[in-house]
């Protein structure tokens, strides 16, 4: 049915009964539940799997790390991190929580570290995220234009100095994708320092030249703002 629209899928393969494996470098693949109907959250997106398998690289160290993931559609990512090792939560919306259950309980007895899913709207009230995690994970998170501002808020009100925001996304080229990714670095690098993380440090099977990583920090403030 309808696998062509939106980004091409590396190593597509059958969505049988909507289930999409993500082999791990150690042990058996994750087994991640998607939706067919109910918009964007539902299924694995390219950038997610790219981001996904670059934590298996072992550039960032996630063991026993705290990890927050924004807009984890899935969960892929998020889970991904804890099976690393890492202390994870997995945010999106309310309507996305379900799935996001259904994928932790499914993959549970692959976890080294924990994850847990819970709530969180761009651009509200992030008192009980805090303290600020050790990473921010975020795959194809820039696709509308008014959630921009409250994400770059959620950015903002969640990260610390020493907080390593971790940013996947596919360049698109359509419509009014590239005026709002440049948008939204424009904006973004007010606030932080982004360093792109170059191709050939990225899973050598699972990259694409259009698939791009940042790696994002905190400016250091210095004296009055």
């Amino acid at each position: 049915g309808g696998e062509e629209e939106g980004p091409r899928r590396l190593r597509a393969g059958a969505m049988a009964g909507f289930v999409r494996e993500l082999e791990r470098r150690a042990g058996p693949a994750l087994r991640l539940e998607q939706r067919a109907a109910g918009g964007v959250g539902c299924v694995v997106w390219d950038a997610a799997l790219v981001l996904a398998k670059f934590l298996e690289t072992g550039a960032c160290p996630l063991a026993r790390r705290h990890v927050l993931e924004l807009g984890a559609g899935t969960g892929a990512v998020g889970i991904m991190a804890a099976t690393l090792g890492a202390n994870v939560t997995v945010t999106d919306l309310e309507e996305l929580q379900e799935l996001l259950m259904v994928n932790i309980e499914n993959n549970k007895h692959l976890v080294t570290g924990s994850v847990r899913a819970k709530v969180l709207k761009w651009g509200e009230d992030v008192t009980e995220f805090q303290p600020p995690p050790d990473y921010i994970l975020m795959a194809d998170c820039i696709y509308y234009e008014e959630s921009l501002e409250p994400l770059l808020k959620t950015l903002k009100d969640l990260t610390g100095p020493d907080t390593c925001v971790l940013c996947c996304y596919e360049q698109r080229t359509m419509g009014k994708n590239p005026e709002i990714e440049r948008k939204y670095f424009e904006l973004l690098q007010r606030d932080f320092e982004l360093e792109k993380i170059p191709l050939d440090r990225h899973d050598e099977e699972y990259r694409s030249e259009d698939i791009h990583i940042m790696n994002i920090h905190r400016k250091q403030t210095v004296g009055p703002q």
